[in-house]
């Protein structure tokens, strides 16, 4: 967890994938964020962007993600502190990152299965 969403922590965040999956090429697609646009972005070697069009989140696969950790670990829940929601959050993340067969089956799209082919 990261205390913002900023070009400051962007590279920190990018990093740290980076770092986890050593061996794999990857293509994480973003939208327009200007943190995910910043010049002074230096990309990992083993990691690549995909820029999607401008206003359109339903070809975003991370907003499938997120509706699954909605479902399965925010549904009729009411925390007692931003502490424990976060706690919540972080519980979610780590269960969807072991669970690949998952993950994929949310947000393996064709498009995105073919651009990773095709960064190779």
């Amino acid at each position: 967890m990261l205390p913002e969403v900023s070009g400051r922590c962007m590279p920190l965040f990018l990093d740290e994938v980076a770092q986890r999956y050593p061996g794999d090429n990857i293509v994480m697609i973003v939208d327009g964020a200007g943190w995910h646009k910043s010049n002074e972005l230096k990309l990992p070697e083993n990691l690549r962007l995909l820029f999607l069009p401008p206003y359109s989140p339903e070809l975003n696969p991370q907003e499938h993600l997120w509706d699954e950790l909605r479902e399965k670990y925010f549904h009729n829940r009411a925390f007692d502190s931003l502490g424990a929601l976060e706690d919540q959050l972080v519980a979610g993340l780590r269960a969807l990152e072991t669970d690949h067969a998952r993950v994929k089956s949310i947000a393996g799209w064709e498009y995105i299965i073919n651009s990773n082919s095709n960064a190779i």
